[in-house]
């Protein structure tokens, strides 16, 4: 049996008077992809919120390996990838140098790595661009090139395939199928049919939400 690494008990979240989710328990274990559903409005990116340690608004405990997020956040944030809607890149800087920037704290990850990572979104020719200069949709493969570089054992993906066209899409989907393969874990919220070897499970929202 895989290690339990997450787990969500009782969690609670109400936004303009209105209750998102409510009672919502769940564990996931090493190595497993685990997708969020639901309608708009039903509180997905704010779940994934939650989840990364961004929101306090909620009620319910949320573990990492057992301790409660806030009892260690900057431990729980050293384990974590999060990617929501913005492209959370520096417009200023290139594609090199803001990957080189994301990857300054960690020593392991040379240039080479970089150059590696920027090939495989489709950004080779425009490493050394400024980000103001790249359409959107580059932009967002600026930010999803850290998928390749990052150590995190937990990813939270809010829409990582957003202005992504076809070929993109199933690359992003094997390495979101190694991750998990190698012992990480995957919760992600998007619209695109996943297509991909291993079990998803998939939480709804809907049935969570106090009016169903």
């Amino acid at each position: 049996m895989s290690e339990i690494l997450l787990e969500v008990e009782k969690l609670f979240c109400e936004r303009d008077d209105r209750v998102l989710f409510s009672d919502l328990s769940f564990q996931v274990q090493a190595g497993e992809l685990v997708q969020i559903e639901g309608p708009n409005g039903s509180g997905k990116t704010t779940l994934l919120r939650i989840l990364s340690g961004l929101s306090r608004h909620f009620e319910g405990e949320i573990r990492w390996r057992g301790v409660p997020l806030a009892d260690d956040l900057p431990a729980y944030a050293r384990e974590l990838l999060y990617f929501g809607h913005q492209a959370g890149v520096k417009s200023l800087l290139t594609p090199e140098e803001n990957l080189r920037w994301y990857a300054a704290l960690d020593t392991s990850i040379d240039l080479e790595q970089i150059d590696q990572a920027l090939n495989a979104v489709g950004l080779k020719g425009f490493e050394d661009v400024p980000c103001h200069m790249l359409s959107a949709g580059q932009n967002r493969r600026v930010s999803l090139a850290r998928l390749y570089l990052s150590q995190a054992r937990l990813w939270i993906l809010d829409e990582p395939f957003t202005a992504i066209d076809k070929q993109g899409v199933a690359a992003k989907e094997n390495v979101l199928l190694a991750h998990a393969q190698r012992g990480g874990i995957v919760i992600l919220t998007t619209h695109h049919e996943l297509n991909l070897t291993q079990h998803v499970r998939r939480i709804h929202l809907d049935e969570h939400s106090g009016t169903s």
